[in-house]
């Protein structure tokens, strides 16, 4: 049996940065990024159910995380994903 050389992902805590994206059923432009962090912002077309919006992006904490989907909630956006990507720290090391 051979062992694999992925080190596993740093352990996530509230106060620490994190990459995540986020998918969401509407169509926001980059125009928003300053809004939600900074994110990057990408739009595709799901047949059936519309344009989704993918926010990818480090936020700076969990704190910033539910300010993020709140503001995604007052915009009246549904929110479809939201999935932790990794670390800032295993980002950096390349896990």
């Amino acid at each position: 049996m051979t062992e694999s050389k992925t080190k596993p992902n740093q352990p996530l805590t509230l106060d620490r940065p994190a990459w995540y994206r986020i998918e969401i059923q509407g169509q926001l432009d980059e125009s928003w990024s300053a809004n939600f962090g900074g994110m990057t912002f990408s739009t595709r077309t799901n047949p059936g159910d519309g344009k989704i919006t993918t926010l990818q992006g480090i936020v700076a904490d969990q704190a910033s995380l539910h300010g993020i989907l709140n503001s995604i909630r007052d915009l009246g956006l549904p929110l479809l994903k939201v999935n932790f990507l990794s670390t800032i720290e295993s980002k950096l090391k390349g896990d």
